[in-house]
């Protein structure tokens, strides 16, 4: 390393990383056109059965929270049947 380069960079470490022995290396595939093919299409098949994963868990998800909205309303109707004045206590709070 040349005092230019620690001039020319914030810090030691700077320099040390910007010099490309030390650069992380990437990795390139070559492939044959048949080959990424098969890459495309495991894709695609691995991306619709997330998808229908994902369909079934919020089908299921949303039938569950449907019963139990179900059951509140049931539950509230009957209370208020409950809490509601019958006609003969209304017409002895009347008279």
């Amino acid at each position: 390393m040349s005092f230019e380069m620690n001039v020319m960079y914030s810090s030691l470490f700077d320099a040390v990383f910007a010099d490309s022995f030390f650069s992380p290396m990437r990795t390139v595939y070559v492939v044959s056109d048949s080959q990424l093919e098969e890459i495309k299409r495991n894709q695609r098949e691995e991306e619709l059965e997330n998808i229908e994963t994902s369909r079934k868990r919020l089908e299921e998800s949303y039938q569950a929270r449907v019963k139990v909205l179900d059951e509140r309303e049931h539950e509230l109707q009957e209370e208020i049947k409950a809490l509601a004045p019958t006609k003969k206590e209304k017409e002895k709070v009347t008279t």
